[in-house]
């Protein structure tokens, strides 16, 4: 009687130890059942292996237990900045520093997680941006590359756009950070910005000078004119009668050994009379 009891007590706790291993395994097969896709995420399915070209958007998904795993692959806009050396067309040595953001295309997740995996920053970007720096100043001189910043900028982002988009990222922005040049480079670069500054001095100074000379034979030719037009209207009857204004009724008269008078028209027709009167416009008598 005791040993049936004692079998059918062993049983029963079989059953519930099967029991127990039942729920926890369904437990455990619900709990790797689903997952949840993060904000700025895609989720991409791996199935035993292998890398399924389909990718997860955000939120909540089902999946198979154990066989399929996924990995989620940041979108989000991410930035690098990397420093580099390079040398301009005219052999200038130059250190830079450049930052770009880009990000991930969600389409192309499953794409660059098969061929990179998920450190393609590494792998892929930094490369990239090292490269198409040093290509891209080797195409200008120094000065250049300074007057000329905006279309060198968009030069290099092209450039390294070309090389990473067939991995399935873009660029959002690029931006030089630091374009450092040698000290030699930079003296020189002032010593030609003084002379320049030097030369446009000299240059207004003789411009003014010129203009103050053109001023001064400007008012020669205007007072030179006036002296003209003035003489041209000292004529014999205005003489006449400057002459007969100052006149006071009594006829010069000159002695030569004896008393002799003076003839009046002769002497108002004399050129020593005019050359008077055209010099100080009174007529003395």
């Amino acid at each position: 009687m005791m040993d049936f009891d004692d079998s059918k007590t062993g049983k029963k706790i079989i059953k519930i130890v099967i029991t127990v291993i039942v729920v926890l395994l369904v437990l455990i097969l619900g709990f790797f059942s689903f997952t949840v896709i993060d904000a700025g995420h895609t989720g991409v399915k791996v199935n035993l292996g292998k890398v399924s070209d389909s990718v997860l958007s955000e939120g909540f998904h089902l999946k198979l237990p154990i066989i399929t795993s996924i990995v989620q692959v940041d979108n989000r806009v991410t930035k690098t900045e990397v420093e580099s050396n390079a040398a301009s067309k005219d052999l200038q040595f130059i250190s830079t520093k450049v930052a770009i953001n880009y990000r991930v295309n969600p389409a192309s997740s499953a794409n660059i997680y098969k061929n990179v995996g998920t450190d393609y920053n590494t792998v892929i970007v930094n490369p990239a941006i090292q490269e198409c720096v040093k290509s891209v100043a080797a195409k200008y001189n120094a000065e250049q590359l300074i007057t000329n910043r905006a279309v060198v900028s968009s030069e290099m982002e092209k450039e390294i756009l070309q090389k990473i988009s067939p991995y399935g990222l873009t660029i959002e922005v690029l931006n030089i950070i630091n374009f450092d040049f040698s000290e030699e480079f930079n003296k020189a670069i002032e010593a030609k910005q003084t002379a320049q500054q030097q030369a446009l001095k000299a240059e207004q100074d003789l411009a003014r000078i010129k203009v103050e000379a053109e001023q001064m034979v400007e008012k020669s030719k205007a007072e030179a004119e006036a002296y003209q037009l003035k003489n041209q209207q000292l004529t014999e009857k205005i003489i006449m009668m400057q002459f007969v204004e100052k006149w006071d009724g009594k006829l010069p008269t000159v002695t030569s050994g004896g008393s002799a008078l003076f003839d009046l028209s002769s002497y108002i027709n004399s050129d020593k009379l005019k050359n008077e009167s055209k010099s100080n416009c009174i007529i003395k008598i």
